[in-house]
């Protein structure tokens, strides 16, 4: 029998008394998952819950709103998602209705929803209209939406050859049903309220916000109306690189700004179970560690879960791997949420901080992380005040 051979730096450990760090311990030490250190954290609301209902653009814009109160030194308030939903979908069946039901019309919106809404009828906290009238004590909105959608093409089908003037009061008291009727007036902390009267003490000022994406189908520092299924109203948003898109958002979160974000979640990449959103590059070396043969025998759900161990390495994003998945559908308008900081993980990569509304649960407790690389390849578009965006982009975009 041969005396096992021992390397230098073992052999010196052993020799100090020192337990050597073995294959097993350095396997633990590499899976032990994604630990993030805080680089910035903005002022935030609670974590809000959308629950069973396509909201996710009304609570993310508001909770984008809160955010701004907070930065601008005003006191914490919760707005209504709910409200916005009940009067973006009356404004949205009535345009489905003109447009002889052209138009998307389902639960899902846009951030320009909430800003429009805000802009022309108000909006109160969430303890005047908290939009549950119909037995449930969280949001299930899927008989609503079944029969919302129902009742518009019913009107459009227009078995009488000619519209009654009943169908909108109509269409508004099926939403009054389930949500509850729009207040005329509202007690707030000792002070009567209009909803418009309650917006304007909130001190926004709307027209200082402004909404950006980056698509090469458009030409850059123009405005354009971004082709997704959920932009019922038509929106335009400003384009910019993908280079200045991330430089606006670096130059918010870094002073102070929150941004709103819309972004694809269907992604591989995007885990709540692990409470972040990577592009990671499933071919790459440092991904397949010294195994390659059980790599290449791996699933492709197997090499996802794989992907989340550690930190590894991710895809270089370009615009032309953005356009790409954007015209091939593999970037949709899933999900509204908020960039509201940046951390950096256990290798110094920097990622953003995320507020989601599904709850304070999940692993970081309603917040989730996502890499720049995702938030560069999977950004539809942002709503962002003004100021946070840097002089020399404002100045292209004219603002």
């Amino acid at each position: 029998m041969r005396m096992k051979q021992f390397a230098p730096s073992i052999a010196i450990a052993l020799l100090l008394g020192i337990p050597p760090i073995t294959a097993t311990a350095q396997e633990a030490k590499q899976t032990e998952g994604y630990k993030f250190t805080s680089i910035k954290e903005l002022p935030t609301t609670s974590v809000k819950n959308q629950h069973r209902s396509g909201t996710c653009w009304s609570f993310s814009g508001l909770g984008f709103f809160e955010s701004e109160l907070l930065r601008q030194g005003k006191p914490e308030v919760d707005l209504s998602p709910m409200f916005v939903v009940r009067m973006a979908y009356a404004d949205k069946a009535e345009k489905f209705v003109r447009m002889h039901g052209a138009l998307n019309f389902g639960g899902g919106g846009s951030f320009y929803d909430v800003w429009d809404v805000m802009r022309k009828y108000g909006i109160v906290p969430m303890e005047v209209y908290q939009g549950l009238n119909y037995g449930e004590q969280m949001h299930v909105h899927g008989e609503l939406d079944a029969l919302t959608e129902a009742y518009v093409k019913a009107v459009v089908k227009n078995p009488n050859r000619k519209l009654s003037s009943a169908w909108l009061k109509g269409f508004n008291g099926i939403m009054d049903a389930y949500l509850g009727a729009i207040p005329e007036n509202f007690t707030y902390k000792g002070k009567t309220y209009t909803p418009k009267s309650f917006a304007e003490s909130l001190g926004l000022k709307l027209d200082d916000y402004v909404f950006v994406s980056s698509y090469s189908h458009h030409p850059f520092y123009t405005q354009f109306i971004i082709e997704v299924p959920d932009n019922w109203q038509l929106a335009t948003v400003h384009n910019v690189p993908i280079a200045e898109l991330e430089q606006i958002i670096d130059n918010a979160i870094d002073n102070g700004y929150p941004v709103a974000w819309a972004s694809d979640v269907s992604e591989g990449g995007f885990s709540w179970k692990h409470g972040v959103a990577i592009a990671p590059d499933m071919e790459s070396q440092e991904l397949q560690g010294s195994d390659m043969a059980r790599w290449t025998k791996m699933t492709a759900k197997e090499k996802n879960e794989k992907a989340f161990e550690r930190p590894g390495k991710e895809l270089k994003i370009t615009q032309e791997m953005r356009q790409a998945e954007f015209d091939n559908f593999q970037t949709t308008d899933d999900h509204g949420m908020v960039l509201v900081g940046k951390a950096k993980d256990q290798n110094g990569t920097i990622y953003y901080k995320v507020k989601n509304s599904w709850g304070a649960d999940g692993k970081y407790n309603g917040f989730f992380y996502a890499s720049k690389p995702f938030v560069m390849y999977k950004t539809m578009s942002i709503m962002v005040h003004k100021s946070a965006i840097p002089k020399s982009i404002a100045q292209k975009l004219g603002l």
